[in-house]
């Protein structure tokens, strides 16, 4: 199931990410100084200043998102701690317990 509605997200955007790619692929000239400083420019396809833009982007947002999610995942480490110290304690009183003594509910009478 969440196959399918992976690829029902991934492929529109993969034909808008191509479409992009092919509309944009005039040159385009980057100037890292002003003219009056040298002439620091590259040229290169349009889509891929357009991509690097969205990259950075995804990456902040992704790098916001960890961080903000931090604190929770930090209570679930403690207490997945605090579910094995209580698991292994479980058990132990279990061990410790005689084994020919076995709790019944005693038998009603009517």
């Amino acid at each position: 199931m969440m196959g399918l509605v992976r690829l029902v997200i991934a492929v529109p955007i993969a034909v808008i990410v191509v479409t992009l790619a092919v509309i944009n692929r005039g040159p385009m000239t980057l100037r890292y100084l002003p003219q009056q400083l040298g002439d620091a420019s590259i040229t290169v396809p349009a889509f891929l200043p357009l991509f690097a833009a969205l990259l950075v982007g995804v990456l902040i947002g992704g790098t916001a998102s960890w961080w903000a999610q931090g604190s929770h995942r930090r209570m679930e480490r403690a207490y997945r701690r605090e579910a094995e110290k209580l698991k292994s304690e479980a058990e132990r009183l279990k061990a410790m317990q005689p084994a020919s003594t076995t709790m019944a509910l005693p038998a009603l009478k009517r």
